[in-house]
């Protein structure tokens, strides 16, 4: 079950092959490319930023393995050995002297009707994947996998709003025509504004959707009266809309779309806590999502609360809270999760999806929140090769945390066999309503 990623839908509706191998293992993958950079690779050599392959992809494969080392311990190194040796049978560490044979070894595969998209999809027993879309998207690639008769998976969309409340980010009011045309509503009033938003989600639902995912620097969701709201709307318009106009919008539009997902269902994941581009010059040079996004401190308890004071207990809303600050494990997240009916706990993200951090993680919040309150893992992946090795690694950590308890006689065998078995599939069909 994979109810939250950002693998592209067009990769399997055109079921192309991969191009070459560092396509496939390194250009769209930060976790290698980042790593890469700080030994000084220059990202633009390795691919990152670019609409097609890599200007030398058998180059960036060479620095890819002589970098292997650098690796060692991560959680990517244990992903991609699973991925090298399960998809594509090769079974020798990845070195300068093997570079060339291994590029080879791979590059003929590729071809191969075993290694296309779909099939890979398929072979790693994938059940569900979610994808992450934009509000104004058409949806197209998923409406040519629905239309498909070939195609037995299935792939659902995600609503993912981001880009329409940021009011001072560049190309906001492009965005908001954008959503406008697409939703077919005057998006130049608030009112029109929330309308088209409410439109799209309605369409999203049409096409299968069973989520929302916000992805912000904090989870605050301080609501403001509806004038002020609609004032600093009109201020953004004519940019003119202060940093200070801009936090306090953000922050009522969480609140907003809380009080949406209340009433159409779509589940809300709030993925908090990163500072976005953090190295200027890399942002111009490659754009967003290229490796030097960096994790800040959070705060959930005083953020949330007026939102969960107004939609908290609702039956009808259901709300997913992620983090990459592991101070609020024990702290505020499982204590949130173990009151309010509509809180879940998203697996640790990003930079604690991690053997050693999901093992802390699941030892900090089960004391408090149980079992039950976990929507599983979500891998959160744009690599698709990926996800079966994510998940078996996040199956083997909970294994294991449920095996010290059983030892210890904290827990029945039989109990930990079910609850093994509800994390690793039913947890996320149920609680993201799959």
């Amino acid at each position: 079950m994979s109810p939250h990623g950002h693998v592209d839908p067009v990769l399997l509706a055109e079921d192309r092959p991969y191009p070459d191998p560092a396509a496939l293992f390194i250009s769209g993958d930060h976790y290698v490319t980042r790593l890469l950079h700080a030994a000084g690779a220059d990202l633009a050599v390795l691919g990152v930023g670019q609409s097609g392959p890599a200007p030398d992809p058998r180059a960036a494969w060479r620095i890819f393995c002589e970098g292997w080392h650098l690796l060692a311990g991560t959680a990517t190194r244990a992903w991609l050995e699973a991925e090298l040796v399960e998809l594509f049978d090769v079974h020798e560490r990845p070195e300068a002297a093997n570079a060339d044979r291994l590029y080879d070894h791979i590059a003929g595969q590729l071809d191969d009707a075993a290694h296309r998209p779909r099939a890979l999809y398929h072979r790693m027993g994938i059940e569900v994947l979610a994808t992450t879309d934009d509000p104004a998207s058409d949806l197209a690639a998923h409406a040519a996998l629905e239309a498909d008769p070939t195609w037995t998976g299935r792939i659902v969309p995600t609503w993912r709003p981001d880009r329409y409340v940021r009011v001072r980010r560049r190309g906001w009011t492009d965005a908001l025509a954008e959503l406008g045309t697409a939703a077919d509503v005057d998006t130049s009033t608030y009112d029109g504004y929330l309308d088209a938003l409410r439109r799209r989600r309605d369409h999203f639902r049409a096409k299968g959707a069973t989520a929302s995912d916000h992805g912000h620097l904090d989870p605050g969701s301080a609501r403001l009266a509806p004038e002020d709201a609609a004032a600093i709307f009109k201020r953004a318009c004519a940019g003119d809309a202060s940093e200070g106009d801009a936090t306090a919008f953000r922050r009522h539009m969480v609140g907003e779309m809380a009080r949406m997902a209340r009433d159409d269902g779509l589940v809300m994941a709030l993925h908090t806590g990163v500072a976005r581009d953090h190295h200027p010059p890399s942002a111009a040079r490659f754009g967003p999502d290229t490796g030097h996004d960096i994790p800040v401190a959070n705060e959930f308890t005083r953020h949330l609360q007026p939102l969960l004071s107004d939609v908290g207990d609702d039956a009808r809303f259901r709300l997913v809270l992620f983090t990459v600050d592991e101070s609020t494990f024990s702290r505020e997240l499982a204590p949130l999760a173990g009151f309010y009916p509509s809180v879940y706990l998203g697996a640790p993200w990003w930079f604690l999806d991690a053997p050693d951090a999901l093992a802390r993680f699941r030892a900090a919040v089960t004391e408090t929140a149980g079992f039950s309150r976990s929507a599983g893992f979500v891998d959160d992946t744009r690599a698709l090769c990926s996800v079966r090795a994510r998940h078996d690694v996040a199956r083997r950590v909970d294994c294991g945390y449920l095996a010290r308890l059983v030892a210890e006689h904290r827990l029945a065998e039989d109990e930990a066999a079910r609850i093994a078995t509800d994390l690793a599939g039913e947890a996320g069909r149920r609680v993201f309503r799959l």
